[in-house]
C-alpha cells in the first residue's frame, strides 16, 4: 500500500486520487501520509480523498461530498458545516444512534453458556476467568497485540489451552479442535480474516452457506443434493439481506459487508449456540456497520450468545451489553454497559491505563 501511494506522489501530478490509502497502514504510517498530503495540498496540489472513516476525513480534508448507492447526497460542501453525526445520517439515509434506547437485560442468574475458570494457554494468558450468558452480546475489547483474538481462538480448540477449565451449561469440556467446538458444543467462529480464512472466494454463496451442514444436504452415494443446497442459502440470502445477483454468484465478487453476512450465515445454518466475532466491520462503509450492529442485536435478542471482539470502540459501547478489556493477554476489566453507557468509552480506556 505504501509503494502504491509513494508512486502515486511522485508523477508531480495537480490531481491526486486517493482510495482508502489507509485501509491497510499503521496509524504511525497514515500520520506520515497525512503530512504528505498536507505538504503537496500548501503546494497547490488538489487531493481527492476517498475513505469511510469518517476521523480521517476531518483530520485532513477541507470539503466533503457524500454518495449513497451510487448517487451524490451532498456535493462538494465545507466539512466545516457539519457534524460528525450530520455527515454519517447523509451516508446511512436515517439516523444512525449510537446505541439503541432499550438496554437489554440480561439474566445473570441463569448458568452462563460459556465459562472459562482460571485458564491459561499457550500464548500467554494466565488465569483467565470469564462468563457469556444466554442472549448476551459480550464485548472483547483492547488494543492491537493485547490477546483479545488469541484467547478467543484458544477457546474455540485453535491454540493450546495449558490450564484451567472450559464448562459448558455448567458442564465442563474438553475442545481438542475447531470441529470439536463446532459439531460437539455448537461454537461457531466469525473470523478476523474473512477472505484467507472465512469463505472460499471461489466458490458460490449457496457452498459457502451450506459447507457447515453438508450432511444435512447429502442424498446417495454421499452426492449433495443441489436443490436442498439451493434452499438452506436462500433462507439465509433473504434473512440476512444478502445482495447477490442469485446463489451462484462468486463470494470473490461481493462487497465486503456482503461476504461477511455470508460469514455469520454459515454458523447461523449450522445452528450454532455460540459465535464469536472478530472485527465484524473492518473495512465496511457505516451504513453497512450500522445494518450489522442492528444483526448482532437482533441474534441476541432470539437467543444466540455473543462474543464480539472489536478494536472499534463506538462499536463495543453501541451494542455490547457487558465489556470485558484486555492489556497484555490480561483481563483488567469486566464492565457493565446497562448501568453506564454514556462514559462507558472512558472507562475502557481507564481500565486499559490503570493496568
Amino acid at each position: 500500500q505504501l509503494v502504491e501511494i509513494a508512486k502515486a506522489l511522485v508523477t508531480n501530478a495537480k490531481i491526486i486520487l486517493l482510495d482508502e490509502p489507509t485501509a491497510s497502514i499503521t496509524g504511525s504510517e497514515t500520520t506520515k501520509l497525512f503530512d504528505v498530503i498536507r505538504k503537496l495540498r500548501a503546494q497547490g496540489t488538489a487531493v481527492l480523498f476517498v475513505s469511510h472513516k469518517l476521523e480521517e476525513v476531518y483530520e485532513i480534508c477541507d470539503t466533503v461530498t457524500v454518495l449513497r448507492d451510487g448517487v451524490s447526497v451532498l456535493e462538494s460542501k465545507s466539512l466545516s458545516e457539519f457534524k460528525q453525526g450530520e455527515i454519517v445520517d447523509l451516508m446511512v439515509g436515517r439516523h444512525l444512534a449510537e446505541r439503541k434506547n432499550v438496554i437489554r437485560k440480561i439474566d445473570r442468574t441463569q448458568t452462563p453458556v460459556i465459562e472459562l475458570k482460571n485458564l491459561s494457554t499457550a500464548l500467554g494468558h494466565k488465569n483467565i476467568n470469564l462468563s457469556l450468558y444466554p442472549g448476551e452480546v459480550l464485548g472483547m475489547y483492547g488494543l492491537v497485540g493485547a490477546g483479545r483474538s488469541e484467547l478467543a481462538r484458544s477457546i474455540l480448540g485453535l491454540h493450546a489451552v495449558t490450564a484451567g477449565e472450559i464448562m459448558l451449561n455448567g458442564n465442563q469440556i474438553k475442545i481438542k479442535n475447531f470441529r470439536d467446538a463446532l459439531h460437539k458444543f455448537r461454537i461457531g467462529y466469525v473470523t478476523e480474516n474473512r477472505k484467507q480464512e472465512g469463505l472460499f472466494l471461489d466458490f458460490p454463496v449457496r457452498k459457502n452457506i451450506s459447507v457447515t451442514i453438508l450432511s444435512k444436504i447429502l442424498q446417495k452415494l454421499s452426492i449433495i443434493n443441489p436443490q436442498k443446497e439451493d434452499d438452506i442459502a436462500s433462507k439465509y440470502v433473504d434473512r440476512l439481506g444478502i445482495k447477490v445477483v442469485d446463489n451462484n454468484q462468486l463470494a470473490l465478487t461481493l462487497s465486503g459487508g456482503n461476504q461477511q453476512k455470508v460469514s455469520v450465515s454459515k454458523w447461523l445454518a449450522a445452528e450454532t449456540k455460540i459465535l464469536v466475532i472478530d472485527e465484524p466491520t473492518v473495512g465496511v462503509d457505516v451504513r453497512t456497520k450500522a445494518s450489522f450492529h442492528e444483526l448482532i442485536t437482533q441474534l441476541a435478542d432470539e437467543g444466540l450468545s455473543i462474543i464480539l471482539i472489536s478494536s472499534d470502540l463506538a462499536e463495543m459501547v453501541a451494542i455490547a451489553d457487558r465489556i470485558l478489556v484486555m492489556r497484555r493477554y490480561e483481563l483488567v476489566g469486566d464492565l457493565d454497559n446497562s448501568k453506564d453507557y454514556q462514559n462507558m468509552s472512558r472507562s475502557i480506556m481507564n481500565s486499559i491505563q490503570a493496568s
